[in-house]
């Protein structure tokens, strides 16, 4: 190996090859971050009305969950280059205090994506 060059890459890893393989592609998880999105605003909105207690925590638990599967989702699609890292760390290290940076991070990269594909 010389200086200035860049090593060949191994063949990836199990659990590498396992990741990719179980990486959505760009539209599902864009849709799975409104998704999310959709049920913190509906925590956020039972919590400040006070309102049906049980619904309540059914929600939070959605949105924990959620979290966690956006986060193993996004590991997989940054690993397998569906996203930018970027967008990776604004979807599950932000999506867990406010997923709506995620869902505005795939808008962003949406637009990009078009405006590269004009040019």
């Amino acid at each position: 190996m010389s200086l200035g060059r860049i090593p060949e890459r191994s063949a990836p890893d199990p659990v590498s090859r396992a990741l990719i393989a179980i990486a959505p592609p760009f539209r599902v998880m864009k849709w799975l971050s409104f998704l999310h999105s959709g049920i913190y605003f509906l925590l956020i909105v039972l919590a400040v009305a006070d309102v049906l207690p049980h619904l309540k925590t059914a929600v939070g638990w959605a949105h924990g969950f959620g979290w966690i599967l956006m986060c193993v989702l996004t590991i997989a699609t940054v690993r397998a280059k569906v996203i930018p890292v970027w967008l990776g760390a604004c979807v599950a290290v932000l999506g867990g205090i406010g997923p709506f940076v995620g869902s505005i991070g795939f808008l962003v990269e949406q637009r990009r994506r078009a405006r590269h594909a004009s040019a």
